[in-house]
């Protein structure tokens, strides 16, 4: 991170771990963010990962304004994904009652 003089400024909070991706789950996370049948909100998981990834750390406010995304957003889902990896992006079952009206 930069200041408007140039100089290098220092991050605030804690150090972020680097999120590393295997050749497998980056060709997935691409598979996702092309995919015209991919739900939207996958999408948008799937490339804040990718925008995250690599040996270098890049600031989650440079993510989350390139991606028009809140940087609480972008927290949330590269936490989510060095925890669970792939699985961690797929929605999760909602709170609540089930439906009573079936598909048929």
């Amino acid at each position: 991170m930069t200041s408007s003089a140039g100089a290098s400024v220092p991050r605030r909070g804690p150090k972020l771990e680097p999120l590393l991706l295997a050749d497998d789950e980056r060709a997935e996370l691409e598979r996702w963010t092309r995919r015209a049948t991919s739900a939207q909100a996958l999408a948008l998981r799937a490339r804040i990962v990718l925008a995250c990834a690599g040996p270098e750390v890049p600031p989650i406010v440079a993510v989350a304004r390139d991606l028009r995304v809140s940087a609480d957003t972008v927290r949330k889902w590269r936490r989510r994904f060095l925890a669970e990896r792939l699985d961690g992006l797929a929605d999760e079952p909602r709170p609540g009652r089930p439906p009573t009206i079936g598909v048929d």
